[in-house]
């Protein structure tokens, strides 16, 4: 069966068989809103949420999980939302960062929801404090945690990329704006920024680095720009720019370097602060915790194609080479 197929058939109740409801009736369902599309590396971190739920209790057969895919549509994430809370989710995870937690707070203020950002969850109104985050939501924040880091180890990497570099955003995300006047305020006309909101759009914006005389690329880590990591590791290399991520699948697939939160654990947290909410514990109640790791990933490969020479300091600092 397609996979858009079998997501028209989960989004109402009476798509399905009257006994298969009748079952789901007797298990807690944990609702997760997804921004992107599926892919091998998601069903892999999927995989560590539902450890986390197994971890609070919650084997396979003792709870109902309904994913909502929006495939990197985010107009499509209210609906979807919506459609969680009508079917009456006892928990919702949030996958995708910002823009799907903020699209499941505006659907629901009773319902439980769990969510996975980069942002200040204080700032943005979702909850009340880390410590105590009050009303209905919690979840993991990596506090958009590496401020000008990448920008510091691209410099390390390529010392000319401190005169004139690029920054790679997506508008259709609504932390951008303030991103790239934080970008712009610090570095000036050093920096270049261009935007993609589509796949159909990295070429265009490549051609414009290289027309500017960038010498070095930060691609911002958000949902969509992470989902295109191994595309964007295509067009960095064809285009000869040393560049720098925030998801480890862009140096694995060819990009210079990634920067990255190591993911798999708050896709697990994920899971364990959603069985034990479905277990009584109330969201606001629950801290909003923050990744401890952060690893620097380098393809020593890639640096070599672009004439690139790696510092000792990066070599010593980073937690892997990939050759």
């Amino acid at each position: 069966m397609r996979r858009r197929k079998f997501i028209t058939l989960l989004g109402g109740a009476s798509a399905w068989p009257l006994a298969a409801r009748a079952q789901r009736s007797t298990l807690p369902v944990v609702g997760v809103l997804v921004s992107a599309s599926t892919s091998s590396l998601l069903q892999r971190r999927i995989s560590l949420f539902r450890g986390g739920l197994k971890e609070a209790g919650y084997t396979e057969g003792q709870v109902a999980i309904e994913f909502r895919w929006a495939d990197g549509q985010p107009d499509r994430l209210p609906a979807l939302a919506a459609d969680l809370v009508h079917g009456k989710a006892d928990v919702i995870v949030t996958l995708g960062g910002t823009v799907t937690a903020l699209a499941a707070k505006a659907a629901t203020n009773t319902i439980p929801i769990v969510f996975m950002i980069g942002a200040d969850p204080v700032e943005l109104g979702l909850v009340a404090s880390l410590g105590r985050p009050g009303g209905n939501m919690t979840g993991t924040t990596s506090l958009s945690m590496f401020g000008g880091k990448p920008a510091e180890i691209l410099f390390e990497m390529v010392p000319q990329a401190a005169t004139r570099y690029g920054l790679l955003v997506n508008p259709a995300n609504p932390l951008t704006q303030s991103l790239v006047k934080g970008a712009v305020d610090h570095a000036g006309d050093r920096i270049v920024v261009v935007e993609a909101r589509t796949e159909s759009e990295f070429e265009a914006a490549f051609a414009m680095l290289v027309q500017q005389g960038a010498r070095g690329l930060v691609i911002w880590e958000e949902p969509f720009l992470n989902s295109r990591a191994d595309r964007l590791a295509e067009l960095a290399a064809r285009y000869a720019m040393p560049a720098i991520h925030g998801v480890r699948d862009f140096a694995v697939a060819g990009g210079l370097m990634s920067y990255a939160v190591v993911a798999e654990e708050m896709y697990h947290q994920a899971g364990v602060y959603a069985g034990r909410i479905l277990k009584g514990d109330k969201p606001g109640d629950l801290p909003v915790l923050q990744p401890t790791k952060v690893e620097l990933v380098i393809n020593l490969k890639s640096a070599k194609a672009l004439g690139l020479t790696v510092a000792p300091s990066l070599f010593a600092r980073a937690d892997e080479l990939i050759e």
